[in-house]
This record gives structure tokens, C-alpha cells and sequence, in this order.
């Protein structure tokens, strides 16, 4: 086998990958001392410009031995995917797979890297950045306006609440406010700057900072106004009363106080009562800016600082970015690619022996599979893989077993059912088809299959014998359950239930019973026709024999006595006498011979010999026969035309050449009878073979008036016929011939809107085997 091969070939390869293994160690080895010396050369720019073309020599050195290691170990690769060994397209797939994730990546990583930091150095000292920090420096204005705006929109509504307090109890209404507003300090003051109430900071001061006499004008003018104090020397323009509410106040003082950087609104206190506008009072809350939004605008400051120091510097920080990069990213790639050619030959070890155990089971092939001992998971795998492949042996064989009984048993009721010439149905509660045999669809003629799902009396032709067996089965599960019956059992006739089927009479024998354990009921019948008619036929059979015997004895003595008389008498008579004689004789003479001829037919019926069947083409037979009535021009029927439709691919088939010329006959004879007096007689005599059934059918039409429907039904039976001179043996001994053959037959009238137009008489026979 394969695989053994494909071991011994990597294990002998052990000490070429232990070579080049300590190759590429003490190349990586020199790579990394490589790297780590351009990293530091990187961060020193001046050691970086004196040693960059060593270290650049360096690394292409390294490079190209890699390079030579690779080109070997894919020359190996090639001659090895040449020679067709195992797992050759195996390795070059891992080695190909390894090498793109190493190489793709590292070569876009370099494109994108390069593109990157060339435009970017030159895009961090581009207009855009300075914009950028401009912008940082007003979305912190931004931010303290905001600030602003809305601590002046809740001292205003703070005012609006205090218009109605008194001064006396304005302490306690500015402590709830302060903790509502959740702000520092808030402070009441008059009209001519004396501090009414506080509440917060300002309460601890002995001389609280009041508001100029600017800053109340101008909240008395625009209602509210509000200022920024603590960032003149952070945020470029700090200095002066931001714009809030209805306008802004002066500029602040400097803080030289260095207390922390704070936002103050003051806002006029209106009382409804007051007289007059000098009167009123002034809020003023006063809240901490956020420690880290002052952080932030510091750091605005710094980095706009430190951008112009560095836009000087922008050329050599370029050299240095993208020499670095490229030395490092050429080293990173060619190791990568050495790697990935090692390291697919490493893993398709294992994965050879996997490839070749999961072909030989695709195949079908459970046997022992090899396993590696090494400790990886790859390892793991193929003893999990050898240990799988044993238990699917294993397992097969028992479902192998069980299946083979199972389907054994399955096969053994579906052959009984299929072969069963009984027919079976099961129906439901409601009388509807859930299954049915093909012994079932015989004998009733009709396409039970199609019908599955739905009642049996909604089948063509079966409407009322589905309404009979419904009614079995409900009596069975009344008076009959009461009684303890297991079953019902019952006889029907019924006629063909297929469209277009000959209308000739079926009698079953059915028997039915509920199935135990299910809703379900099962339906056996069995077709008994075949039994009735050959009773029939035996009992017609055995009266033809007793009357042919008992009519046959006296029948001669008649007509020798009659002869005789004849001949005493004659001469001595006279002529009235001897003419009537000479008649009389005659007429006794006449029907002895058809009483004789008679009784013939009940003994031929009685004892039609049994049948001496040959191979024989039934094309040819009818030709024959056929040539009796082309030259018999004698008769009523000369001039009757005989058609023929011959299907000359049909072959030879089991029969007696004599009881067959017979069947035909009497088809022949009957079909004249039936157009004897017709104007525009007509008879057909056609043959066809069916592949599918393997039989030649022999079909013998006519357009008369076809069978009535009483003779119809008893057609086969001795002694039935509308024939006045006929006897009724003609069908009966073609029913009998037939039967001896196992040929099927079949009669009906032939129908074309509603109308009759003539009669059918078939038989179909089986082909030579």
C-alpha cells in the first residue's frame, strides 16, 4: 500500500530537515540581531545615517541566503510533484498557502506602511493640523459658552422662583437652590451691591467679591449674564465676560487669587409688588469648571507648541520611518516564505497519512489504518483517525447485520404482498385508501395507487362495492364486535372498474378486520371468478357429456328405421303418399343429422383435449386462417372484408397451433353472425406486443350491434347466445381454450359517444420466455 511509502519517504528526509532547520535558526538568529541593531540606529538618527549602508548590506546578505534555501527546497518540491509520489500536490498547496499568508500580508503591510508614513509625516505639518489645533482652541470656547449658556438659563429660572420670597427667609430658599442647582455658590444681592443671603463658598468670607456696578447694569439690562473667570492665561480671549442670555457682561479681573477656574451667572430677582425698578434684587451662582475640561484645553496648548517645534524635523523623521520599515519588512518576508515551505512539509506529515487513510475509506476500505506517536495534536489526530476507522468497522458490521436482517424482513412481507394474488387494502376510519397491493389493482382494475388518500368509493366503477364494504365494517364494529367476530366475510360481484375495460363480471370473495393496535382496517379479497366460471364450466362440461351419451344411442336407429320404412315402401304406394314419404324420410333424416352434429359440439366441449403448447408466430397462424376465408366463396359470408393489423414485432408465443386456428374460427364465425345482413360489414383482426407486459395481444372487432348487457355478463357460459340456430358453445370453448392456454380475455362493446358500435372479443397471450 501507499502509505507506508509516503512515511518512509519523510522519515528519510529527517536529516535534510534537521540541516536546514539549523540553517534557518542561525540565519533568524543573525536576522534578529540585525533588526534589533536598525531598531536602536532608528531611535539615534545620527547612528542611523553613519551605519545604514552596513546595515542595510547586512540585511540584503541575509536576504539572499534565504533566498537560496527557499529556491533548493522548491526545487525539491518540483521534482517531487514530477516523480507523482503522494502527497506531492499535498505539500506544494501547504507550501504555496504558507508562503502567501507570510508574503501577501507583509508586501501589502510594506505598500500600505510606506504610503502611510510618507503622507503622513508630510500630512501631520500640513495646514489641515494647524486647522485642526484652531479648531481645538474654539471648540474649548464652544464648550465654555455652552457651560455658560446653561448655568445663565438656570439662574434665571432660579430668579423667576425667588420673585416672591422675602429677604428674611431668602437663606434658607437659596440652600434649597444651591442643591438643585448643584452648583458652588449662590449669593442674593441688593440693588446697591449688599449681600442679602448666600448660601455655599461665600458664607465662609468676610469680605466676599461683590459685582461691579457694571455687571449689575448689565444684568439689568439683558436680565441675565454670565462670565468666565480663572482661564485667561489657558484659552486665548479668556479674559472678559463670555455672551449668555440676553448679552455679556465687562471683562473679569485677572485671578490672581488662583482660585480654580469657575463660571458665574447673575440674574435679575424681579418682585411683582416692587414699585419700581431700582428695587430689585440680584442672584448671582457661581459653579467649579470640570478638572478635566481645563486638562483638555491645556493640552491643546501643548500640542500646538510642540507641532512647531517638530514641523522642523519633518525630513530626517521620514528617512529614518521608511528605512527602517523597509529593512525590517524585506528580512520579515523572506523568513516568512522559508518558513512556510518548512513548515507545510512539517504538517503534511500527518495530514499525508490522514489523506491517504480518508481515500482508502471513501473507498470502503475499514481496515487497520497506521497512526504517528508524535505528541502534537496533528498526531492526536491520526491515532483519533485510526481509532475512528476501527469503530467504523466495527459499527458497519453490526448495522450491516441488523440492516441485512431488517431489510431481509422487509423484503420477505413486500414480496409476500406484491406476490400475493389476493389483493390488500387498508383503510382508514373514514373508509379512504392508505395502501394497497399490486394483487389488489389487478384484480379491481383500477389504479388504486392514484386513489391513496381518498375513499374507495371515490374510485371509477368501485362506488358500490366501497359503499358495501363500508358497511361490512360498520356492522363488524356493532352487532359483530358485540358478538366477539375477529372478521367479516362476504362475496360481491362487481364489474371492471378501469375506464374503458371490458364490462364482463367480477366476483369476489372479501373478508375484513380491524388491525390491532391502529385505526386502521384491513381489506383481503380474492378474485373467484376463474372458480365460478370453471364450477360453471365443469357442470356444463359434465350435462354435455350425459346428453351427448344419451341423445347420440337412439339417434342411428331413428335413422336407419326411417330409412328403411323408406325403402318397404316405395312402389307400393301411390304418388300422394310416396311424395309425402319420400319427405317425411328426409325431414327425419335432416335433424337426425342436426341432432348429430349437436351432440358432436357437447362432446367436442365435454372433451376438448388438453393443450399441446409450442412456440409459434400468431401473425402467421391468422394468415393461415385467413386464407380459408379469402377462397371460400361459398356461403352467406364470401363477400364479408376481413381487415388486419399485424404487429410484426411481435414474437412467438406459447400455444396449440389446432385449439388456436379454433379460437379464431369461432371469433370469425361470431363476427359474421353479428353483421349478417349489414350493409357496410366490417371486421378487424389485430395483434400487438406490449414490452412493458410482455404479451402479444390478439384483438377480433366488429361494427355490429354488439353483445346486450344480460349476455354480456354471462358471455363464457355454455349455452348462451342470441343466435337462433346457435348453440352457445362458440365462446365458451374459446373461454375454454383460452383458460388452458393462461391466456387473459376480454369482452366488451366497443363505445363512441354514448353509442354502441360493434363488439371486441380479446386475448392476450405470453411471449416465448
Amino acid at each position: 500500500m501507499s502509505q507506508p511509502a509516503n512515511v518512509t519517504s519523510i522519515k528519510s528526509s529527517r536529516a535534510f530537515r534537521w540541516t536546514v532547520g539549523v540553517g534557518v535558526g542561525a540565519m533568524a538568529a543573525l536576522g534578529l540581531v540585525l533588526l534589533f541593531l536598525l531598531t536602536q540606529a532608528t531611535g539615534n538618527r545620527d547612528l542611523y545615517e553613519r551605519n545604514y549602508a552596513l546595515l542595510f548590506a547586512l540585511n540584503v546578505a541575509v536576504a539572499a541566503l534565504l533566498l537560496l534555501v527557499i529556491g533548493w527546497i522548491v526545487l525539491r518540491l518540483a521534482l517531487r510533484l514530477r516523480r507523482g509520489r503522494f502527497g506531492s500536490r499535498l505539500l506544494v498547496k501547504l507550501a504555496a498557502i504558507f508562503a502567501l499568508v507570510g508574503l501577501l500580508p507583509g508586501l501589502m503591510i510594506y505598500v500600505v506602511s510606506y504610503q502611510f508614513v510618507n503622507r503622513s509625516i508630510e500630512s501631520w505639518f500640513d495646514v489641515e493640523v494647524e486647522g485642526a489645533l484652531a479648531a481645538g482652541l474654539s471648540l474649548g470656547r464652544a464648550t465654555l459658552d455652552t457651560l455658560a449658556i446653561d448655568l445663565a438659563n438656570r439662574t434665571r429660572q432660579a430668579a423667576t422662583q425667588l420673585s416672591e420670597t422675602p429677604d428674611a427667609s431668602a437663606g434658607l430658599a437659596l440652600e434649597r437652590l444651591r442643591d438643585q442647582l448643584n452648583v458652588n455658590d449662590v449669593v442674593l444681592w441688593s440693588a446697591s451691591g449688599q449681600m442679602i443671603a448666600s448660601a455655599g463658598e461665600s458664607r465662609f468670607l468676610i469680605n466676599p467679591e461683590r459685582p461691579s456696578v457694571q455687571q449689575l447694569r448689565s444684568a439689568r439690562a439683558q436680565r441675565v449674564i454670565t462670565q468666565i473667570e480663572g482661564l485667561e492665561e489657558v484659552v486665548p480671549g479668556g479674559k472678559g465676560t463670555l455672551a449668555a442670555g440676553n448679552g455679556t457682561g465687562p471683562p473679569a479681573a485677572a485671578n490672581a487669587a488662583g482660585r480654580a477656574p469657575r463660571v458665574k451667572a447673575i440674574a435679575v430677582v424681579n418682585n411683582s409688588s416692587a414699585k419700581v425698578l431700582g428695587e430689585s434684587r440680584f442672584l448671582q451662582v457661581t459653579d467649579a469648571l470640570p478638572a478635566a475640561l481645563v486638562a483638555n484645553a491645556i493640552a491643546v496648548q501643548e500640542a500646538n507648541r510642540e507641532y512647531q517645534e517638530r514641523a522642523l524635523a519633518r525630513g530626517g523623521l521620514r528617512r529614518m520611518y521608511i528605512g527602517t520599515l523597509t529593512l525590517s519588512l524585506f528580512l520579515a518576508v523572506f523568513g516568512a516564505v522559508l518558513l512556510a515551505v518548512l513548515l507545510g512539509n512539517q504538517l503534511a506529515k500527518p495530514l499525508l497519512v490522514l489523506a491517504e487513510g480518508v481515500r482508502q475509506v471513501a473507498l470502503g476500505d475499514l481496515t487497520p489504518k497506521a497512526a504517528l506517536q508524535g505528541k502534537d495534536e496533528l498526531g492526536g489526530l491520526t491515532r483519533s483517525f485510526a481509532d475512528m476507522t476501527q469503530q467504523l468497522a466495527d459499527a458497519r458490521s453490526a448495522v450491516q447485520q441488523s440492516m441485512s436482517q431488517v431489510d431481509a424482513a422487509r423484503a420477505n412481507l413486500q414480496t409476500i404482498l406484491d406476490n400475493l394474488t389476493a389483493g390488500v387494502i387498508v383503510l382508514d376510519m373514514g373508509g379512504r385508501i392508505q395502501s394497497s397491493n399490486p394483487g389488489a389493482t389487478r384484480i379491481l382494475r383500477a389504479p388504486l395507487a392514484a386513489y391513496h388518500g381518498k375513499a374507495l368509493g371515490e374510485v371509477p366503477g368501485l362506488e358500490l362495492f366501497g359503499k358495501d364494504v363500508q358497511a361490512q365494517f360498520a356492522d363488524y364494529l356493532g352487532e359483530n364486535a358485540a358478538r366477539g367476530l375477529e372478521h367479516w366475510q362476504q362475496s360481491f360481484q362487481l364489474n371492471a372498474a378501469m375506464p374503458g375495460a371490458p364490462d364482463n363480471a367480477v366476483t369476489l370473495i372479501a373478508r375484513g378486520a380491524k388491525m390491532p393496535g391502529t385505526e386502521e382496517f384491513l381489506l383481503v379479497f380474492d378474485d373467484i371468478s376463474e372458480m365460478v366460471s370453471a364450477q360453471r364450466a365443469q357442470a356444463w362440461g359434465e350435462v354435455a357429456r350425459r346428453l351427448a351419451h344419451e341423445i347420440k344411442n337412439p339417434l342411428t336407429p331413428i335413422q336407419l328405421s326411417a330409412e328403411r320404412l323408406e325403402m318397404k315402401l316405395t312402389g307400393k304406394v301411390g304418388a300422394p303418399e310416396q311424395a309425402l314419404l319420400t319427405k317425411s324420410v328426409k325431414t327425419i333424416v335432416d335433424q337426425v343429422d342436426a341432432m348429430k352434429r349437436l351432440v358432436n359440439e357437447f362432446r367436442d366441449y365435454a372433451r376438448l383435449p388438453a393443450a399441446e403448447l409450442k412456440p409459434l408466430d400468431l401473425n402467421a397462424l391468422i394468415s393461415e386462417v385467413l386464407q380459408l376465408y379469402l377462397h371460400d366463396t361459398s356461403g352467406d359470408h364470401a363477400l364479408l372484408p376481413i381487415y388486419t393489423e399485424l404487429d410484426g414485432n411481435a414474437p412467438h408465443i406459447q400455444g396449440d397451433a389446432a385449439q388456436l386456428r379454433q379460437i379464431i374460427h369461432n371469433l370469425l364465425q361470431n363476427a359474421q353472425d353479428a353483421l349478417e345482413g349489414k350493409d357496410a360489414g366490417r371486421i378487424t383482426l389485430k395483434t400487438d406486443y406490449s414490452e412493458t407486459s410482455r404479451r402479444v395481444r390478439l384483438s377480433v372487432r366488429d361494427n355490429g350491434s354488439g353483445f346486450p348487457e344480460h349476455i354480456l355478463k354471462r358471455a363464457f357460459e355454455p349455452y348462451v347466445t342470441t343466435k337462433v340456430k346457435g348453440t352457445g358453445l362458440g365462446l365458451a370453448v374459446v373461454k375454454k381454450i383460452a383458460d388452458e392456454h393462461s391466456a387473459r380475455i376480454d369482452i366488451s362493446n366497443r363505445m363512441a359517444e354514448g353509442k354502441i358500435e360493434g363488439a371486441q372479443v380479446s386475448l392476450s397471450f405470453a411471449v416465448v420466455a
